[in-house]
């Protein structure tokens, strides 16, 4: 059965595939010739149907388009389904994952090769190849611009930028240097323009427009970086949690100890008042790793080693002039501390120690002509440290700029060369307490805001008039009436606040306040404490103002407005920098004026013309947006913070953009993607239209019946208006997909059942004519082995007793296995069955040793079997043919009788019993042999019935005879008996009794019936088979107390066994003959 499956349009890779289990090369060629041409139409539309789930990747398709509610739950759905990329049009919206995700790998990166903007699911790298695109094809200067608030990810988001750029023109020749050099910028700016903030690891803190300067090929050939308002203050102060820039702490902890000797380093942070340092260990080592990064950096740009050194010796003087310290003298003015700290600033810098020191605590001051010389109070000197500080730390910072700008330039001059800017620039700004920064920051995005509606409205123009479609005013809120009250000449902020740093007197930042407010209480974006409502007077302070931007109402603190927008550093610093023997820091002071009388521009006014130059360049490129959200203030993954992102939305403008954007039409294709993908929605345009593919797209919309006012027919695009109509016909699509499916399916299974069935007839024609053959050729070959099998086998059956040869080998083989396995159905069962069925004699030596291995298997299996009494009883049998074997005649007549260890009759029993009891038995005794005896008198030798028991200790001899309780003759203690016996079959046992047992009045001769039984359990009790001696004489004399010898006992053999007093007086012991 073959299995059909059919996709009709759809995914990025729209293509109707049949695939088909079970078909060969071939087929599957034909089978690709059979499929329509690949479809334009991207992902955005087969995406629709999981809307519900993942919602819309396009925010111009939302229905409810004016809810910010509506906007935000779409993201957040996308959020929660790991997809952290939206569009709305030709904006990117990003939202910070916080959690690595599988989606920059080299598979994912070749998805966006050459691909439409909407042929694939939104992504940085779409915008990027977007970009790449218009700038090589169409020859279109291109910048991205990227925004959104600290922590938001938008120094990733320009990385990735640049690792696409890099990845894309990986196959052109001769740009790895310069791809290294691009991508190796960003390590080094981050050393030293990021730092730790609350709300970032690695927060920027300067705003960075980068140009990418690309061949005519397309390959990038150099570049060129601009910065902004870099955060200096931060070098010499930071909020308590939070870090100064990087390298600080990377010098500390990745510098050999050579290099933080020479610089008069000691690698602890919080030795030096600027780095107050509250990292773990972990962050510490991270550093240190960081510092490498730095250093193959610096190599990859091509900064010498000198250059090196010099950079570290500018960073580590900034950290020992934050540990000068000041003391007040008797007339109230500052003088340095005497400790080594200033000696190595002047050292490192390679200054003139007693200049800088007199450059800390005075300042002179030329009044008309006049030079005089003015000591400095504490507070002045520690102003003039931490200027000094913050002024070598910021210029070093535009040096290595303007370093790594000589390092990118391009090495030949190009006319047909393109350029492709990438701005990664601090988003708008509300915090709790707003400064002369947050100004700053806000005020460039109020230009940046600016100039994205204006560019947005012209791009929807071009298209509306390309197209031939009728354009609309669209209504929006035109911000350029706070970037007016912001910037005007004479009646906007900057001018009023640069008017107060430059008048004569005394101002500061409340005269600043006072003059805002009588210039400005009027206008409707600016509120000051003394013309808002009683309500937002209590919220506001005195020293505050309050902007009404494009992103909402912002409070600001006038509190070091004056101080920040002057930026003075002493004329006395400013000629002792430029005195420097460092080059580097030559270099950064050279090009100050210092014989000009007129006073340096304000900080304000400098940001000003530079952010009017940036606008200026953005202005001629075509741009491409990239809005960064970070979801949570914690850092954490799959956390969504709905009131902060609702925050970001707004002060991003995302909803005035979306409104702009849907002022129109929220839908467009070209004719030929949307005729490809909805055709099957109409008989006249299914399966194939061969007509124009605008004709096409008519007969589709007057099909599914749209309304006049649904949608517009351009020149070379549909327009449609409502995301509604476009959700109802993707839904009609999904549906007609199954009864397409099932057609195209039918209509192949018949092609393919046809096909396959004619390709099987011939096919068994063929095939049943060379089986024949085959057949016949395989019968033959078996019967000639069949014979060769047979002649062999009787070869072998005759030379079968013979030695191995060729001829016999394959017979005795067989032989051997035939044995075998009669062997193995007639082995003995039993281990005293010794009887072996016969063998060939090839196998006769295998015989043997099967045999042995298969009785001691038996015996090994017995053995197993044997219960802990048999097993003793075994073990008793093996001790008493060790000992008496071949030197006691009655051994043999002992072998087949069990061992018992109580031979009494059941009246001795009771009588052993009572004795057990008794006193005369001591206690914890173990009885472990008993049985009945004679014992003979020494004189005389008459015979008397006793009881013997054997215990653990000693052998007891009882008299039993006619008492109805035993009596103790004899107590002899094991260890110091010992024991003759005769190797006859008598039962005579002569118990030598030692001269220490006085009371005993000599040997004793005892007949045991059981003898070697006897023996035999008392020996494995005791251990000690050496007390028992085995006599080989016909006489064997026994002795009385005190060694005098009492008799003969004569042994002999007889008819009868007796034990008997002999005419001679002796004892005499017959044995029976053997």
């Amino acid at each position: 059965m073959t299995e059909v499956s059919v996709n009709v349009a759809g995914s990025s890779q729209d293509v109707p595939t049949v695939v088909v289990n079970g078909v060969d090369g071939a087929s599957i060629r034909q089978i690709k010739a059979l499929q329509r041409p690949i479809s334009v139409a991207g992902v955005m539309e087969h995406a629709l149907q999981h809307r519900e789930r993942v919602g819309v990747q396009d925010f111009v398709l939302l229905e409810d388009f004016r809810s910010e509610a509506a906007f935000i739950d779409n993201l957040r759905k996308r959020f929660h389904e790991n997809i952290i990329y939206t569009y709305i049009g030709n904006v990117l919206i990003s939202v910070n994952p916080y959690k690595p995700l599988p989606i920059y790998t080299e598979e994912k990166t070749k998805l966006y090769y050459k691909k439409a903007f909407f042929e694939a699911p939104p992504h940085v790298f779409a915008i990027a190849d977007n970009a790449y695109r218009s700038l090589v094809y169409e020859h279109r200067e291109q910048c991205i611009l990227i925004s959104g608030e600290s922590g938001s990810g938008k120094t990733e988001a320009s990385k990735k930028v640049l690792e696409y750029i890099a990845a894309r023109t990986n196959h052109l020749h001769n740009v790895e240097t310069v791809k290294d050099k691009l991508l190796q910028s960003n390590p080094l700016l981050e050393a030293f323009g990021n730092a730790k903030t609350h709300r970032n690891d690695n927060s920027s803190r300067f705003g960075k427009y980068m140009d990418i300067q690309f061949n005519y090929e397309g390959a990038p050939e150099g570049g060129h970086i601009l910065n902004y308002l870099l955060e200096k203050s931060r070098v010499v102060s930071q909020m308590s949690g939070e870090r100064n820039f990087h390298i600080f702490y990377q010098l500390l902890a990745g510098a050999d100890q050579g290099l933080l000797q020479h610089l008069k380093l000691e690698g602890r942070p919080e030795m030096y008042k600027y780095t107050t340092d509250n990292s773990p260990s972990i962050q510490k080592l991270n550093d240190a790793e960081q510092f490498r990064t730095v250093l193959e950096a610096m190599k990859v740009i091509e900064i010498s080693e000198s250059e090196q050194r010099e950079i570290f010796e500018i960073v580590a003087s900034v950290l020992h002039l934050g540990n000068v310290k000041f003391v007040q003298n008797e007339k109230g003015y500052a003088e340095i501390l005497r400790d080594n700290n200033s000696i190595h600033v002047a050292e490192l810098l390679k200054v003139d120690l007693t200049k800088l020191r007199e450059a800390l605590t005075s300042r002179t001051i030329d009044a008309r002509g006049d030079v005089v010389n003015t000591p400095l109070d504490l507070e002045q000197a520690q102003y003039a440290r931490d200027a000094l500080a913050k002024a070598i730390y910021e210029k070093h910072f535009s040096w290595l700029v303007s370093r790594l700008n000589a390092s990118l330039a391009p090495k030949d001059k190009d006319p047909r060369a393109s350029v492709m800017g990438i701005l990664d620039i601090y988003g708008f700004e509300i915090f709790p307490k707003n400064s002369f920064e947050q100004f700053c920051i806000n005020f460039c995005n109020e230009k940046l805001q600016q100039l994205f509606i204006e560019l947005t409205l012209k791009q929807e123009q071009e298209e509306y008039l390309r197209e031939g479609i009728e354009w609309e005013p669209v209504d929006y809120f035109n911000n350029i009436v706070i970037c007016d009250l912001i910037e005007a000449r004479h009646q906007g902020i900057i001018s009023i606040l640069d008017d107060e740093c430059l008048r004569p007197g005394d101002a500061t930042d409340l005269s600043f306040l006072e003059k805002l407010s009588q210039k400005l209480d009027g206008h409707a974006h600016f509120k000051s404490h003394r013309k808002v409502d009683v309500k937002t007077q209590k919220l506001m302070g005195r020293d505050e103002f309050c902007l009404v931007h494009y992103a909402g109402e912002v409070t600001y603190n006038v509190n070091t407005f004056i101080e920040k927008n002057n930026d003075l550093l002493f004329r006395d610093m400013q000629n002792l920098m430029t005195s420097s023997g460092n080059n580097t820091v030559g270099c950064c002071f050279k090009d100050l004026n210092l014989l000009s009388k007129k006073r340096p521009e304000t900080a304000i006014t400098q940001f000003k013309i530079s952010l009017n130059e940036l606008i200026k360049i953005l202005s001629s490129k075509e741009p491409s947006y990239i809005r960064c959200i970070k979801p949570n203030d914690f850092k954490m993954p799959m956390q969504f913070d709905e009131k902060l992102v609702s925050h970001q939305v707004k002060y991003l403008g995302l909803m005035e953009n979306l409104r702009v954007r849907r002022a129109g039409f929220a839908y467009r294709r070209t004719y030929e993607a949307f005729l490809e993908r909805y055709k099957c929605l109409s008989s006249d345009t299914w399966p194939n239209y061969r007509g124009q593919a605008r004709d096409g797209v008519q007969k589709l919309v007057e099909a599914l019946q749209y309304e006049q006012e649904e949608y517009r027919m351009g020149n070379t695009k549909v327009f449609i208006r409502f995301p509604k109509t476009l959700f109802e016909t993707e839904d009609a699509f999904q549906i007609k997909k199954n009864d397409i499916a099932t057609i195209i399916q039918s209509r192949w299974r018949g092609h393919w059942q046809r096909r396959e069935y004619l390709k099987m007839r011939q096919s068994a024609i063929i095939m049943q004519k060379w089986i024949r053959r085959f057949l016949a050729q395989k019968q033959k070959e078996r019967r000639r082995k069949a014979a060769d099998v047979i002649r062999a086998f009787i070869r072998g059956f005759i030379t079968r007793n013979g030695p191995e040869t060729i001829e016999n080998r394959r017979f005795l083989g067989i032989a051997k296995v035939h044995w075998l396995k009669r062997l193995s159905t007639r082995l003995p069962k039993k281990v005293l069955d010794l009887s072996w069925p016969h063998c060939p004699a090839t196998c006769q030596e295998a015989s043997r040793e099967l045999h042995r291995l298969h009785r001691a298997h038996l015996a090994r299996k017995y053995r197993l079997a044997l219960t802990p009494a048999e097993k003793k009883q075994f073990e008793l049998k093996v001790l008493a043919e060790k000992m008496f074997k071949s030197k006691k005649n009655s051994y043999p007549s002992s072998i087949c009788d069990r061992f018992m260890e109580d031979r009494l009759n059941e009246e001795h029993r009771v009588l052993r019993n009572t004795f057990m009891a008794s006193p005369s038995w001591p206690t914890g005794e173990q009885l472990i042999y008993s049985c009945e005896a004679i014992k003979y008198d020494r004189r005389g030798y008459k015979p008397r019935e006793r009881a013997l028991l054997a215990s653990d200790k000693a052998l007891y001899v009882l008299d039993a005879a006619g008492r109805k309780t035993y009596k103790l003759k004899h107590r002899l203690p094991l260890d110091k008996l010992r024991v003759i016996v005769t190797n006859e079959t008598d039962g005579l046992v002569l118990i030598k009794i030692p001269q220490e047992l006085k009371k005993d009045k000599g040997d004793l001769i005892i007949s045991v019936s059981h003898v070697i039984e006897a023996l035999t359990i008392v020996t494995d009790y005791t251990k000690k088979p050496e007390i028992i001696e085995i006599v080989d004489t016909r006489t064997i004399a026994h002795d009385l107390v005190n060694g005098k010898q009492g008799g003969t006992i004569e042994v002999t053999h007889g008819p009868q066994p007796a034990i008997q007093r002999a005419k001679s007086g002796n004892l005499l012991v017959v044995a029976a003959t053997p």
